[in-house]
């Protein structure tokens, strides 16, 4: 089986998102006998610019061969003063807009594309829809295109541009039932063609928590965190200021931590600590020692970092308007919603007066990663669903 990716970077410098996502599955299919893995990727690794950091040509990575190609341009400076009136009304953005809206935010790279179609792969991939690769590049792989939609309930899901790139994917695969539901609601074509809910797996590591809370003077205290990029548009200024007001109204040494790449740093606090990026193994012992996990974003397609809490024993509070973590918490009973502040206060008090309750949903948490997303299972089940698309006669005879 010869199975290739467009994903819009990739590597192991890239820490979160589908990207990373991509990278764990195309990984453990290339070690298996008889596939072969490719990535058709850019030179790219910041989502905020596209810039060609990386030198182009092929690299092999950890068994997968990946071909880094150049951008013609990443992601517009006026991108955003663009895309914000747009967005306020997607479904009525005129054909003309909505192609500019796909270019500007970038990256646009053609090579990418062009050389996936002329690649023999069996199948496609293409990870996650939003972006240029994604929606030019499918229309190119008639019969062999598979995309992981990574789709949360987000303004431009709701582009009209997008109903023709699913409409013309050939298989789909979902990382939470509700994110099926969301895109079968919106792209009823969506519904008849061959579909795999999946999720993905954990790679824990043991990490070092004494050396995590020295460094950062966190030996006397309990703290929550938040982990992944430090970003507005993660819940992270939302998160901030329940946290300020919650301390406010209990005063006391617990601290918040935010962990990650940051974007939009939280207003200043003396009970705020913000680390920038971590190593795994400062990931995994951030996570070790915390008392709780919280995701604070509206906008999430799956959330590994609530997999790994779990795999840690830690319970997680989550944001209630984000249909992926809401569906993991109320799956697992391994942690507690809010959406306003009143409710993030009683979430919070509730685990932080009741250590048998965080040990339960922790456990609880624990036995629905392993129950669920063992990597064994995951992979044989992924395997097996593409080659059964693979091999469909439908597909076969439009790939001639």
């Amino acid at each position: 089986m010869h199975l290739a990716y467009v994903i819009v970077r990739y590597g192991t410098e890239v820490l979160g998102g589908a990207e990373l996502g991509a990278r764990m599955l195309a990984e453990r299919l290339a070690a298996r006998p008889g596939w072969t893995v490719e990535v058709f990727t850019t030179c790219a690794l910041d989502a905020s610019t596209w810039a060609n950091d990386l030198p182009s040509g092929t690299v092999d990575i950890n068994g997968v061969t990946v071909h880094r190609l150049p951008s013609r341009h990443g992601r517009d400076p006026g991108f955003d003063a663009f895309s914000g009136p747009l967005l306020r009304n997607p479904a009525g953005a005129s054909v003309a807009d909505q192609v500019r809206w796909i270019d500007l935010q970038g990256p646009v790279c053609p090579d990418t594309i062009e050389s996936a179609a002329a690649s023999d792969a069996d199948l496609v991939v293409f990870y996650p829809y939003l972006y240029w690769p994604t929606v030019h590049g499918i229309p190119l792989m008639r019969g062999r295109s598979v995309m992981h939609p990574a789709a949360h309930d987000e303004p431009p899901l709701r582009l009209p541009i997008f109903e023709d790139v699913f409409a013309a994917t050939d298989g789909f695969v979902f990382q939470t039932d509700g994110e099926r539901r969301l895109t079968e609601g919106l792209f009823p074509s969506v519904a008849t063609a061959p579909q795999l809910q999946l999720g993905l797996g954990v790679e824990e590591h043991e990490g070092d928590a004494d050396g995590f809370v020295r460094q950062w003077g966190l030996e006397d205290t309990s703290y929550l965190l938040c982990l992944g990029r430090v970003d507005d548009g993660k819940g992270a200024a939302l998160l901030a200021r329940f946290f300020a007001m919650y301390k406010a109204r209990r005063p006391g040494p617990l601290k918040l931590v935010f962990a990650g790449p940051v974007v939009d740093r939280p207003a200043d606090h003396p009970d705020i600590v913000v680390t920038g990026p971590l190593t795994e193994q400062q990931k995994w012992g951030a996570l070790r020692r915390a008392t709780a996990l919280v995701s604070p974003s509206p906008f999430e397609a799956f959330s590994i970092v609530l997999m790994e809490a779990w795999t840690a024993g830690v319970p997680v509070m989550v944001h209630g308007r984000c249909h992926a973590t809401v569906e993991h918490v109320r799956r697992s009973a391994g942690g507690l919603p809010f959406t306003g502040y009143a409710s993030f206060e009683v979430a919070l008090d509730r685990l932080l007066a009741d250590p048998e309750l965080r040990q339960a949903m922790a456990a609880a948490g624990h036995r629905y990663v392993t129950g669920n997303f063992a990597w064994d299972r995951l992979i044989d089940r992924y395997a097996t669903w593409l080659e059964r698309l693979a091999a469909r006669p439908l597909l076969r005879s439009l790939r001639r």
